[in-house]
């Protein structure tokens, strides 16, 4: 047994390891975080909102950023969130239905503590967001069931088949399932849900009483004509007559401000939002970000949050429609591209008889390039070695263009040694 731990003072998520983001000479297209060209504005900005924020607290507000907080999260707060994507969604963003968390990932494992039965079941894309996977199996008497996903989203016949034989009547808490997922600009595929189909979830979620959890961290990152719907939840009306409240919205900072500010949302429908905040969790420390989305109210206040994702969401649609024009010209015939409209990731699939594992071991030792294979967000982490994951989020749009021309042309030669029929898919 090791006496003591080590200290390896890492400064930031992604150096841990021989693929640092930082290193000039590699190229890691895994990572999901914007770069540091679109972090940089951020220490002049939050300088400035610091002080407009606590210069208020000092005249008007007794310093009660330093207080545990109200457990949604100050109303100054949440308004100025709501206000936003309000106009972002085009549809209503209720400040009364929010609650302050520190990002997606805690707002995940924060449903999963309070509003499911701990022998009850998860359902997930048959891929999806990877981390969300490992979080939730450390409930360890969860099920998780993957659910077949099409072209413009989740199967819905599949969806009913599992849920309808699984249902069951929970003793202690609100859902015996929840179905996770991210159906705008999907993580890993790209796929924007159609209409169809986020209706058709919202009806099977009444029918067979289970709750929808949507990350919906990339809803405002479209790149060309903005979709009909913004987001999956306004498809559960409360002007319906068997309106109950099925569906949260797990919103975040992460991808548009920064993931170091750890700032994000759960919007909640009237009738759960008392679970949450009478949960253990929120009683016991009050808002789970007091100071931080003081902060950033400020920063919207001051209309340079805006700016800064204005700036953002142009930086990504730039890197988005360059890499993927690349990728149309230059992979193999046997590959098949989706375009994303929108947010970080592109998902390419390789002819069935290759094994994306062993094309990433030959793009490590050949080429210095790092992606992330299918196999890692899949439930058995088996499905899916016929699909790599991309991401334009990190570096610019020149590097990204390089790079992703060096990644076909090393598909190219790799498909050749594998000895792969041309136009085999």
């Amino acid at each position: 047994m090791l006496k003591s731990s080590q200290d390896r003072k890492l400064k930031h998520l992604f150096d841990g390891g021989d693929w640092n983001v930082y290193e000039p000479n590699i190229l890691n297209l895994g990572v999901g975080a914007p770069g540091t060209d679109l972090l940089a504005a951020n220490c002049d900005n939050f300088r400035t909102a610091t002080d407009h924020c606590l210069e208020r607290e000092k005249r008007e507000n007794q310093s009660l950023i330093f207080q545990y907080g109200p457990t949604s999260g100050t109303f100054e707060v949440r308004r100025e969130i709501s206000t936003y994507f309000s106009e972002m969604f085009q549809s209503p963003v209720n400040s009364e239905d929010l609650i302050i968390t520190t990002g997606a990932t805690q707002g995940l494992h924060l449903l999963l503590s309070t509003m499911l039965d701990f022998e009850g079941f998860v359902f997930v894309d048959e891929y999806t967001y990877m981390i969300a996977l490992d979080s939730i199996k450390h409930f360890s008497t969860l099920t998780v069931v993957p659910v077949r996903l099409n072209d413009d989203g989740v199967d819905l016949n599949d969806l009913k088949e599992q849920v309808s034989k699984r249902r069951f009547q929970s003793k202690n808490k609100e859902f015996w399932g929840i179905y996770y997922t991210i159906p705008t600009y999907h993580n890993p595929t790209g796929i924007l849900f159609s209409p169809e189909v986020c209706r058709g979830i919202v009806q099977l979620a009444r029918k067979f009483d289970f709750l929808v959890v949507c990350d919906d961290v990339y809803n405002i990152l479209n790149y060309g004509e903005k979709p009909t719907h913004s987001r999956l939840l306004s498809y559960d009306d409360r002007n319906d007559a068997d309106f109950a409240g099925h569906v949260i919205s797990n919103g975040s900072f992460s991808k548009i401000l920064g993931p170091g500010v750890r700032l994000g949302w759960l919007e909640v429908p009237p009738r759960l939002k008392p679970i949450l905040d009478g949960s253990g969790f929120a009683v016991s420390g009050g808002c789970f970000n007091n100071y931080t989305s003081g902060i950033v109210a400020s920063l919207f206040e001051l209309k340079l949050a805006q700016k800064h994702i204005a700036a953002a969401h142009e930086a990504y649609k730039e890197r988005m429609l360059a890499t993927t024009q690349v990728l149309r010209d230059g992979l193999p015939d046997c590959c098949k591209l989706v375009s994303p409209t929108g947010g970080y990731f592109i998902w390419v699939r390789i002819p069935d008889q290759l094994d994306s594992r062993e094309f990433l071991k030959y793009c490590l030792e050949n080429h210095k390039i790092y992606f992330i294979v299918g196999t890692r967000f899949s439930a058995d982490g088996q499905s899916g070695k016929q699909f790599f994951r991309l991401s334009i989020a990190f570096y610019p749009k020149e590097k990204l263009v390089d790079g992703t021309r060096r990644l076909c042309n090393a598909l190219k030669d790799y498909i050749v040694d594998q000895q792969v029929p041309h136009g085999v898919s």
